[in-house]
Formats: C-alpha cells, structure tokens, sequence
C-alpha cells in the first residue's frame, strides 16, 4: 500500500523552529519528487507550495516568502524526507503537506495534482 505520513507539527511561538518529516511506504522515496505545501487553516484555498525536492535529493528549492529559513533534505535510508523550519513566523501556520510525483518539476501545485499525498500535519505559530 502506498502511503506517505507527516509529522513533526506542533504549536511554536514566533522564532522558533520544528522539523516536518514525511515517510513513505510501499514505494521507494528516492524517485519522486517531493513537494511540500502549506494550507491556511479555515478558508477553502489552494495549498501554496513551499518547498520542492527533486528525485534522487540532487535539486532543492524553497518559495521566496521561507528563502533562508526553511530547507528541504533527504534521508532515503529511512525512506523519508524533511522540512527544516527555523525563525517561524505566524503567517508560517497551517497544515503542511507533502506529495510525492514521478514528474513534478518545481513548487507547483499543478506538478503534484496526480502524486501521493499525506494526510498533513497541522503548525501554528504564536505571536
């Protein structure tokens, strides 16, 4: 069964930092894409990209709005990739997502329509 599981959310005050971690089973991580995502809490939005991990670990990428203070990495021996977050900021809460596609190319939404998802793991960040 193929299945991908988040975790590493919690509740953090403004500065802090939480590491995501996103394990998969059934399918061998190291040759998908990996994007994480981001949804506001309450409001019917689309989930914003924030960070990309190309297949294999070899590209890293984050949005501008995290650039210096979130990063993505690999761990393929433990099947499974993270989301390092440092210096968070309340707009930073929300539920986080990774997807994982054989095709995806970039933190693009419309790249991981058709991939694995998780079932996310909620971040709030208090002022």
């Amino acid at each position: 069964q193929v299945q991908l599981v988040e975790s590493g959310g919690g509740l953090v005050q403004s500065g802090g930092s939480l590491t995501l971690s996103c394990e998969g089973s059934g399918f061998a991580l190291d040759s998908f894409a990996i994007g994480w995502f981001r949804q506001d809490l309450g409001k019917e939005r689309e989930r914003e990209g924030v960070a990309y991990i190309s297949a294999s670990g070899a590209v890293t990428d984050v949005t501008a709005s995290v650039k210096g203070r979130f990063a993505g990495s690999s761990d393929y021996h433990a099947n499974s990739v993270r989301l390092r977050m440092n210096n968070l900021k309340p707009e930073d809460t929300g539920i986080y997502y990774c997807s994982a596609s054989e095709s995806a190319t970039g933190i693009n939404l419309d790249s991981f329509r058709d991939g694995f998802w998780g079932q996310g793991t909620q971040v709030t960040v208090s002022s």
